[in-house]
């Protein structure tokens, strides 16, 4: 019989939609941790887990083990950022680092947590991302994103744009373009084709928009390349993510935050045609480079819906069955090289 593959679950805030969507989640993954596939433990408030399943009419005590990491003793209020909510946040997936760390889960997905919260809980962190790289001793982790066959990965994330061409330098390409290899070697794809975004216009337009394209990124690429991998660019930014859509390519390597989130977020949000309202979002933020496996959700904490029960779980799912197979991956694809 196979290990089954341990995840561990962490809420988010739970004053937004995270208890919910876990709920939803784990109840239509629930055959997987019947046939001892999967083993699913939640990290975050046991009260706001329990109310999100009366709220759902879901029981999925049988399917999950709930560790609570509190007391965390701040009032919360559903649907409001608080400081409460920024500790119920951060000790979930500290919690959470700690069971990878030690070998008691295989990987991490996490439920949407508030930004602005945690800074008032004095965690000056802008985001999962940078948290983890905090937890786990490792500061060069690597955002992907990932919506059926559009798989990003960036070399900037959250920072201002003025500081993205600072940022953009031979080693922090050159770890981006590996684990990005690394990772769709997990996904299964033995010969990844992996392009490259420019930085400017036209990828510089033969340094006539910029220099930074023809100065760093085209000898890298050509570095990969040499060496045998299908990697290409720089490319321009607005026409890669239509090759990138038709799967000419298996990944593309974004430069900065906006560049690589808007074609993959614009494809990942249903809209409700009559209304104008997203119904759903589907999509995964994946974070690579670091001694731990983490697939996240690709949407916020939705505080203007949580505690409605009408949040889609599509995205949670999505981080899950990700999870999933890049954890058997690991375990049975050879590394990159």
């Amino acid at each position: 019989m196979n290990t089954p593959i341990r995840l561990a679950l962490t809420m988010g805030d739970p004053a937004g939609i995270g208890p919910e969507i876990i709920v939803k989640a784990v109840h239509q993954m629930r055959d997987l941790v019947a046939q001892g596939r999967i083993e699913l433990k939640v990290l975050g408030s046991a009260q706001a887990l329990e109310q999100a399943s009366r709220l759902l009419q879901l029981d999925t005590a049988a399917v999950l083990h709930m560790i609570d990491v509190g007391p965390v003793t701040q009032p919360l209020t559903m649907g409001q950022v608080s400081e409460a909510g920024g500790h119920w946040a951060y000790r979930a997936v500290e919690h959470a680092v700690q069971l990878c760390l030690s070998g008691e889960a295989d990987a991490i997905v996490t439920a949407p947590l508030c930004k602005e919260a945690l800074h008032l809980a004095a965690y000056p962190f802008e985001g999962h991302t940078e948290m983890l790289a905090h937890l786990t001793g490792m500061r060069d982790g690597v955002m992907m994103l990932a919506h059926g066959p559009m798989r990003v990965s960036h070399v900037t994330t959250h920072c201002a744009l003025a500081d993205v061409p600072s940022r953009l330098t031979p080693r922090r390409l050159r770890r981006v373009l590996d684990v990005t290899l690394e990772a769709l070697h997990s996904l299964g794809i033995r010969q990844p084709r992996v392009a490259v975004a420019g930085l400017n216009p036209h990828a510089g337009e033969g340094g006539i928009l910029g220099k930074e394209d023809a100065a760093i990124i085209a000898p890298l690429v050509a570095e990969y390349a040499a060496a045998g991998h299908a990697v290409t660019g720089p490319w321009p930014g607005d026409t890669v993510f239509i090759k990138l859509r038709a799967e000419q390519f298996d990944a593309v390597v974004a430069m900065y935050h906006d560049q690589g989130h808007i074609p993959v977020k614009l494809l990942g949000f249903s809209i409700d045609p009559a209304t104008g309202v997203w119904q759903a979002v589907s999509g995964v933020n994946i974070t690579l480079g670091l001694p731990i496996l983490r697939t996240s959700v690709d949407h916020g904490t939705a505080f203007d819906i949580a505690g409605t029960g009408h949040a889609s779980a599509e995205s949670m799912v999505d981080a899950i069955r990700y999870a999933m197979t890049l954890v058997e991956g690991r375990r049975t694809a050879p590394a990159a090289t």
